[in-house]
């Protein structure tokens, strides 16, 4: 038997078989959970419905934020009205506009800081609220986060602004909904060269140097954050809420990133 067996996900965010998406969505799937799909815009189509296939997922549903949350009903009218549950939400979702990525901070506009933090953030708060009367049985509930959300990041922004506002709102969302039994926490992963991260300036240098500072010297796969995605949904976390577990090779213990110059002894190189 799996872990998830009789389990249903309802996993939002999936563009491409680089996605964090996907690695959750396979996992939960290996372990035995029904899976339901939404995707963000009518061109992820074609990509999307192979994976779904895959997934064997008869629930593939276009949801757009940027235009409707209006859209976030059909989406889970039709879970309602297939399994007439959800166990488990995972949203895996951000955006914010390219030019409030890259430059000051202070030149962020105020346009994108709003789409950013309502895409990337609010988003999470009108899953919930929809998923909460679904989850009767009680249910996990799990969103992705950055490191920028808590030390300054390169060019993140408008995004590390969102994510620090997704991971208060996990905390908040775990002590509203934890008298139900529903867990809410976020993972943290560390740079994966997904579609979204392909628009952040700087993305491919930050990701050439992970590996060389992290402390256990490994990029990050999607398939590991899965692994963790896992764990969240299934009964061996089942007092686990409100956190923010991080999957970044131990990138997150660090306050010093730089190279130790080569062949110099502590305190030689001034």
């Amino acid at each position: 038997m799996g872990l998830l067996d009789g389990k249903v996900a309802l996993i939002f965010g999936l563009a491409n078989n680089r996605s964090i998406a996907w690695g959750i969505s396979r996992a939960l799937k290996d372990a035995g959970a029904t899976i339901a799909l939404s995707y963000a815009g009518e061109q992820l189509a074609r990509r999307v419905q192979p994976m779904a296939d895959e997934l064997e997922a008869e629930i593939v549903i276009e949801c757009d934020l940027s235009a409707d949350y209006a859209a976030l009903d059909v989406v889970f009218d039709a879970v309602k009205e297939k399994y007439g549950k959800i166990d488990i939400l995972v949203h895996s979702v951000a955006f914010a506009p390219r030019e409030d990525l890259g430059g000051r901070f202070v030149d962020m506009s105020r346009e994108g800081f709003h789409t950013a933090l309502d895409i990337s953030a609010y988003s999470l708060i009108a899953m919930a609220k929809r998923a909460e009367p679904l989850m009767s049985e009680g249910g996990s509930i799990m969103c992705m986060t950055y490191y920028a959300a808590e030390k300054v990041m390169p060019d993140y922004n408008a995004m590390a602004v969102a994510k620090a506002a997704l991971e208060t709102i996990t905390r908040y969302l775990a002590a509203d909904m934890g008298p139900k039994g529903i867990r809410v926490n976020a993972i943290s992963a560390g740079p994966i060269k997904t579609l979204a991260a392909a628009g952040i300036p700087g993305f491919r240098d930050m990701l050439r140097q992970f590996d060389i500072v992290a402390p256990m010297r490994e990029k990050v796969a999607i398939e590991e954050v899965g692994q963790t995605a896992l764990f969240l949904a299934s009964d061996m976390s089942t007092k686990v809420t409100g956190e923010v577990l991080h999957v970044d090779s131990g990138y997150h213990v660090l306050g010093m990133t730089a190279d130790p110059l080569d062949g110099a002894e502590p305190g030689e190189g001034d």
